[in-house]
């Protein structure tokens, strides 16, 4: 984590964040980016899936980012050196709430509750964010920003609960009103946190450095702070069957597309639209997760999902109106 020199300057950092997209405007790029980024993460449950046929959900989160944060050092070796305390707050921040307490919560959660029920309560990010936006950077929302907000949250449940069983999940059919207020609470909470690592996303955007480097020292101090609370997660991976070619190929998937790239693409989004716009796109998640559902596994496309993934793109565009 020691600074050393650094290793880009600012327009050329600039330069490399922008790369390959020199043809279109800003704009474009970034919802190009942003889309490609949720196409990845709504499959991303795929691998998941698999993958929990021999590890706990906290032992895949440690691995995905392990490998993401290795491809990034090999694909940027050189060191980042970042001016002073000031400016590394920032990145703490990053991969505190981006890396470690976001994706924590949600696997919390998941004890609790349903996948289905996480799913809806953490697409209300883009509210959060718009929210928190407007608190810290007097940001104007307009109403068709709610109104869409409500249109897309009807779809995200049409999708979650339409194609499949909203009972059982990790803690089964049994669950309580307590557990589920725990989960759902924690459900919000990651919300929250995800809002929060949006913003800080774009403040470090400011910086001018290259994009990868950035995304790396973010893993770097989510890494770095998720590494003690492993043991009290119960963190004992089965080692073997690490050595298994289908736990390689998905934990690849997760690591290189999910994670490194996807960390990438999403902090070029917020930089080209701001943190409120970008994080529109996840609404999309839930729709785009029962679509590759359906291609890949083979699951059902119910009415209420059909219905329910037009709402949602429709409230994209509404509250995307109402930025």
């Amino acid at each position: 984590m020691k600074a050393g020199a650094r290793g880009d300057g600012t327009s050329r950092g600039k330069r490399l964040i922008t790369a390959g997209g020199s043809g279109g405007s800003p704009i474009a790029r970034g919802h190009a980016v942003a889309l490609v980024t949720v196409l990845i993460w709504a499959v991303t449950f795929v691998s998941t899936k698999v993958l929990l046929e021999h590890f706990a959900p906290v032992e895949i989160l440690f691995f995905r980012f392990v490998m993401g944060f290795l491809a990034l050092v090999a694909l940027r070796p050189r060191r980042l050196s970042v001016r002073g305390f000031a400016e590394e707050r920032w990145f703490i921040a990053a991969g505190a709430t981006g890396v470690m307490l976001y994706y924590l919560l949600e696997n919390i959660a998941l004890t609790f509750v349903t996948a289905s029920i996480v799913g809806v309560v953490v697409a209300a990010a883009p509210l959060f964010t718009g929210l928190l936006s407007a608190a810290v950077f007097k940001e104007r929302l307009h109403a068709p920003f709610f109104f869409g907000f409500l249109v897309a949250m009807a779809g995200v449940c049409l999708v979650s609960f339409g194609g499949a069983e909203a009972l059982p999940a990790a803690a089964g059919a049994r669950a309580g009103l307590g557990e589920v207020v725990v989960g759902v609470a924690l459900a919000l909470a990651a919300a929250a946190t995800w809002a929060v690592y949006s913003l800080v996303s774009k403040k470090i955007s400011t910086f001018g450095y290259d994009s990868v480097l950035a995304t790396r020292r973010t893993f770097a101090w989510g890494l770095a702070l998720m590494a003690p609370t492993l043991p009290l997660l119960g963190f004992s991976p089965d080692w073997p069957a690490l050595l298994l070619p289908q736990s390689w190929a998905n934990l690849a998937f997760l690591g290189l597309g999910a994670s490194a790239l996807c960390f990438v693409t999403w902090n070029v989004a917020v930089r080209e639209l701001g943190p409120v716009r970008t994080s529109l796109y996840i609404y999309l998640v839930p729709a785009l997760t029962v679509m590759a559902s359906a291609i890949v596994l083979g699951d059902p496309l119910t009415p209420p999902v059909l219905v329910g993934v037009l709402l949602t793109v429709a409230g994209l565009f509404l509250s995307e109106r109402g930025k």
